[in-house]
Parts: structure tokens; sequence; C-alpha cells
């Protein structure tokens, strides 16, 4: 074992290891593994039986997924103490998995680290607090909490304060530079920000928030939900990604000032948001994944006044509205909800922006609009098509867009589209309170 990674053991009292990978869904898996196991961990595997993780692409009779972990992601756990988290690449008959997430957008990134490049990207969770009443039914944590346009409310975020500051706080102690906390649009709903960082980097952290916020709630009795859209009265959970590209010497090549449309913006950069939005549909189905996902998407305002979740394929500078927001010298990209799968979301957007780069592909003029204030016809007329309105549409998208099979694999592809087919077919045979309501009596 390496003397510093012995020492840091040993000071920080470390007496077992979470040999921690993801699902195909982006849920967290783990094996609980004695320190003195570790470096088996890194340089064998911990074990698991594949066939009973959902997207492994594995058989019962099939051989064991090797867990190996990358020991420059070893942190603390910092709300179970004693222990240790480690990201794992997964292993399959000595070679990298490629059903395995983690490993598909690893492969993306050397075909820019190749080129010199680095995707740099910053997350921004959203996440709504809930309890429990005594049917069992989830209502914000905080009954005070019922503001129709609650977006800053400082009674919202003070009286949520001991879950945000302990999450925080365990945020810090592994070395996140969290520089803000606001209660969003919707009640119970917040949002954390912290610094970007490598593309690899940025999914095993989210993964990390998701892990640090699901359990410091249940430990004060409070659910954590990441769902896309727990109320359909109010916004819903996105994750935006901004995204710049930088060379070796770190230099930012998604930013050009002279740019014309005063955004900052390259030919790099146009090139690779016109590849965002020519596959734009394709990408809907990594970056919203669940059934959910399409009730955010939808066409239409929130209960407060407004939306922040895109309708459009289209991009504009500072425009949230649009799929593609343009803060200057780089790129929001405002599809994903806090559900996905935060290694497929960033091997997609390689895989559709490079093709962007290396076609020239030309996005248009930005849209500098309100494009929820446009009727059918304009939007028709300036050519801005909608994204898919539901998870079928979107797999049916991906299905027919035959780069991300290409470059991402047809093993993760066809295995993604297989697994959300099947939960499309158990949410359309299923019978809601409102069918019941609707038509029960109504013939």
């Amino acid at each position: 074992m390496p003397p510093e990674i012995a020492a840091f053991l040993s000071d920080n009292n470390i007496k077992y290891i979470l040999a921690q990978f993801v699902d195909i869904h982006g849920v967290a898996k783990t094996k609980s593994v004695p320190v003195n196991c570790l470096m088996d961990v890194v340089e064998k595997g911990a074990g698991f039986a594949g066939f009973a993780v959902c997207g492994l692409g594995m058989e019962p009779h099939g051989p064991d997924f090797l867990a190996r972990g990358d020991l420059e992601t070893l942190s603390i756990v910092p709300w179970q103490p004693g222990y240790a988290r480690v990201v794992c690449d997964g292993y399959v008959n000595g070679a990298p998995h490629p059903y395995d997430s983690r490993v598909v957008l690893k492969r993306q990134l050397k075909l820019l680290a190749d080129k010199g490049w680095t995707l740099n990207t910053g997350l921004e969770p959203e996440f709504s607090l809930f309890k429990r009443t005594s049917e069992g039914e989830l209502t914000p944590v905080d009954d005070s909490d019922v503001l129709a346009k609650p977006c800053y409310d400082y009674k919202g975020l003070s009286r949520s304060r001991e879950f945000l500051e302990t999450l925080v706080e365990s945020l810090q102690k592994v070395d996140f530079d969290v520089y803000q906390i606001d209660h969003e649009d919707a009640n119970g709903q917040f949002e954390i920000n912290y610094t970007y960082g490598e593309a690899l980097e940025s999914a095993d952290r989210f993964t990390f928030v998701r892990m640090a916020a699901g359990e410091i709630a249940n430990d004060m009795d409070m659910v954590c939900s990441f769902m896309p859209k727990p109320s359909a009265k109010a916004a819903g959970n996105g994750m935006h990604f901004h995204l710049s590209i930088t060379d070796s010497a770190g230099k930012n090549l998604f930013n050009d000032d002279s740019d014309v449309n005063g955004m900052g913006l390259s030919k790099m950069a146009y090139h690779f948001t016109a590849g965002l939005l020519h596959h734009a549909k394709a990408l809907c189905a990594f970056a919203a994944p669940t059934v959910n996902s399409y009730k955010r998407l939808v066409v239409g305002g929130s209960a407060s006044g407004a939306t922040w979740a895109p309708a459009f394929i289209a991009y504009g500078d500072n425009n949230r509205s649009a799929m593609v927001r343009i803060p200057y010298g780089r790129l929001e990209f405002r599809l994903p909800d806090s559900s996905c799968n935060p290694y497929l979301v960033h091997a997609a957007l390689i895989a559709a922006g490079l093709d962007g780069i290396e076609r020239e592909l030309d996005p248009g003029e930005p849209k500098n609009v309100n494009l929820y204030a446009l009727t059918d016809d304009e939007l028709s007329e300036q050519g801005i098509d909608i994204l898919p309105q539901n998870l079928n549409e979107a797999l049916d998208a991906l299905e027919a867009d035959k780069i991300f099979v290409e470059l991402l694999g047809e093993e993760i592809v066809s295995e993604f589209i297989k697994v959300k087919r099947n939960e499309w077919v158990d949410y359309s045979r299923h019978v809601s309170d409102w069918e019941l309501k609707q038509y029960a009596e109504f013939f």
C-alpha cells in the first residue's frame, strides 16, 4: 500500500471502504470492505454477481463483475465515521466492462485527450426535501413553506438549514468548493452549487452528492428526492451542465471575445452547440431518463409563473427558455434532470459535441426571446423543434441516432434502451388516480 494512502487511512481512523460503482440508472452500488483489503479492491476488484445489478448485461450463469477501485477517488464518508469511499470501474474476465457507464465515459474522454482537450463541467443539482405523513404520503418537510412564488425565500431556506448545513459541511470535508445554496422555485426545493471540475470528477462527485443527501436526510427523518417532477403544480428538479473544453495549457477553447454575437463563443463552441442541437432528441433519453422526467419537459408554465425546463431545441444568449443557454464563453446544457446517470450524460454530450466539431455543423442564429411565448406557427417559421414529450419518443430517437451506438458502444446503448422500454411498458399499464377519477363513472 502506498505510504500516503496508509497515512490517510490511519489519520482518519478508517475501518471500512465502500467499493462503489453505479448501475445503468446512475444509482450507487457498494460493498463494504475491511480497510486491510483496500489494495485487493484496487488490484483485483470487489466481486459482485452482475446479474443482480440493473443494466450490466449479465446472466445468472455469467462471470463475476469485479469493481476495481480508483485510488485517486479515495475519500472519507463524513456522515459515516470510520468509512471511506473509492469509486470503481467494472471489469469482467479481466477487461473493462462495456456495460459500465464509468468505463464508457472514460473511453469518450480518451477521444478528447487524444486531441489534447479536457472537458470541464459544472453541475447544478436540484432536490426536494420531504417528510412522510402518517398515511405514508410525501409532503414538504417545512409546513410553513407554502408561498406561491418561493424562489430565494429567506424563511424557506432558513427553516431547512440544519439539513443544508450538514450536507454542505460534509461535502466540504471531501474538498467540494461549495459556493452557494438557495431555495428554488418549488416548495421544499433547493439547489447546491460547487466549483466545476473535469468531467469524470464531476460525475463521481454528483454520485457522492446523491449518496450524502439521501443518508443525511434519512438520519433526520426526511426524504431527499432527486425525482424530476415530484409535484404536478411546481417546478421540477433539473441538473444543468455547464460545459467548456480546455487545451493542455488550460485555455478555454470555447471562449472567443471577438464573437460577433457578443456571447464570447469560439467557432469550436458553435460547432459543439450545433452537435447538441442536432442530436437533441436522442440526448433527451440519457438526460431525461425516466417516465417522470417528461412531466418536467412538457410545454407550459409553472404555478409560480416561471418555468426553467427547456422544451425547445434551440440556444440563446442567457436564454433560460432554450435547451442551451450561453452564460458567456461557455455552454449551459439545461436539459438534464437530477435523475440522470451523470456518466452516460457526459459520454453522450462528448459524442454529440464532437460530431458537431468534426462535421463543422452550424447551430443557426441564437434565439434570444422567451420561446414559451411563441405560437406553434412562430416556432415553425423559425425552425425550432420541440424535445420528445415522453420517454418512448426519446427512446425512438435514440434508437434512430446511430452515433451513440458507434461511440458509446452497442452494448450499453442497447441495454439502456431495453431497460427503459420496460419502464415505459410498466408505466403504460399503470392505472393512475387521475384515470379512475376521470373515467370510472364517466360513461
